[in-house]
């Protein structure tokens, strides 16, 4: 079942949803709009041959940092790793990330693959952008730039991101999860 508005407002109160900053004028009726940062992760596509995933070679990258008031623009075919402003997770609740019709419309992909976020896993999610359109898009950061949802899960998991440790959970120091 899909978290409403209401559910969701009521999570991040009690804990279950952690979401900062969270600010209820974001908060649509079955999602959350999530913001652009401020980082990026670019490849350097001129000392890189190829990509091979299977014998791990991978392109050489570099990060492209922006103030505010700065824009990163996102040239036709290319993809760039863009993460988010906010920080989101929950213990309780899968969470997926969709992007925005109305960025869809003028062919800015959010994510090619990753959109789920397991329970336990909390972070500044890395967002797959790439441009689909045949002329530049302007990105900003603090524009909005994908929403979020929330899903219950049938059963508490066995495993846990959190409690497995397969991610740092060094951003979290103080976070008490809710019962």
């Amino acid at each position: 079942m899909i978290l409403s508005d209401t559910d969701i407002k009521k999570a991040v109160k009690t804990g279950e949803i952690v979401l900062k900053p969270f600010e209820e004028k974001r908060l649509q009726p079955a999602s959350y709009d999530i913001l652009l940062g401020n980082l990026f992760l670019v490849n350097d596509s001129h000392s890189s041959t190829y990509i091979d995933p299977v014998k791990k070679v991978f392109p050489k990258t570099r990060e492209v940092k922006l103030t505010d008031k700065e824009v990163f623009v996102l040239h036709p075919g290319v993809s760039i790793l863009g993460y988010s402003r906010d920080f989101f997770g929950s213990d309780h609740y899968l969470i997926e990330v969709n992007g925005k019709s109305s960025l869809a419309r003028i062919g800015l992909l959010v994510h090619n693959s990753a959109a789920l976020i397991n329970p336990g896993h909390f972070l500044n999610v890395a967002l797959e952008l790439c441009n689909l359109n045949n002329v530049p898009i302007v990105l900003h950061p603090g524009m909005p730039i994908a929403q979020l949802t929330f899903a219950r899960l049938s059963s508490e998991p066995r495993q846990n991101y959190r409690v497995t440790g397969r991610y740092s959970t060094d951003n979290l120091k103080g976070y008490v999860p809710a019962k």
